[in-house]
């Protein structure tokens, strides 16, 4: 009687798991609507520029990550409306010989959602955010690469997506002190966003 009642019970569980029994929806309806939502990667898209080539030793430069949200998405800016909301950040994680001077982030824009009707503070379309840096002496010399980490909840008028932390590369050529070095990217560098 115990092994007929084990039996079954693992026939039940085994039927679940595989989404005979799944409540509420058909199996095909359920992996459909699951498949309508996007991955929060393919909402954002952020790529990493260097304000100098190369990086002399000592010098100051910048590093932008530029955010290109999908039309109909937001994400919250670095001040987000309410204390509960996920604020929008980047936390390098540095190698030897680097420091961050200032992480610049640019004023959102307040805009209305049927589920906020008082406005949410948020990025949408695209976003620049900014580290101000210095390689100092002993930075090696040469390329290095080192992770951004962005960090953001992609969100819709209707659905929030889970929160994300997304690593960009950034790969910087260091040069020693004094190195003639260029201005790059001067469409995304000539001004610099607010706090």
């Amino acid at each position: 009687m115990r092994t007929k009642w084990m039996v079954a019970s693992c026939a039940f569980f085994l039927a679940l798991a595989a989404g005979d029994f799944a409540p509420g929806a058909p199996p095909a309806a359920a992996a459909q609507s699951a498949a309508d939502v996007p991955s929060p990667a393919a909402v954002v898209k952020p790529r990493a520029f260097v304000s100098l080539v190369p990086v002399p030793r000592g010098k100051e430069f910048q590093v932008a990550v530029a955010v290109d949200i999908a039309h109909g998405y937001h994400m919250n800016s670095h001040h987000p409306t309410d204390q509960y909301l996920i604020a929008t950040t980047l936390t390098p994680k540095l190698p030897t010989g680097f420091e961050v001077l200032d992480t610049l982030y640019p004023a959102g824009r307040v805009e209305k959602f049927s589920f906020s009707p008082k406005g949410l503070d948020v990025y949408s379309g695209s976003v620049t955010l900014k580290l101000r840096m210095v390689a100092h002496n002993d930075a090696p010399i040469g390329a290095v690469t080192f992770p951004v980490t962005l960090r953001y909840q992609a969100c819709n008028d209707t659905t929030c997506l889970p929160p994300v932390k997304v690593p960009v590369d950034v790969r910087v050529d260091v040069a020693a002190a004094g190195t003639a070095t260029h201005a790059a990217h001067p469409e995304i560098f000539s001004n610099s966003p607010a706090k």
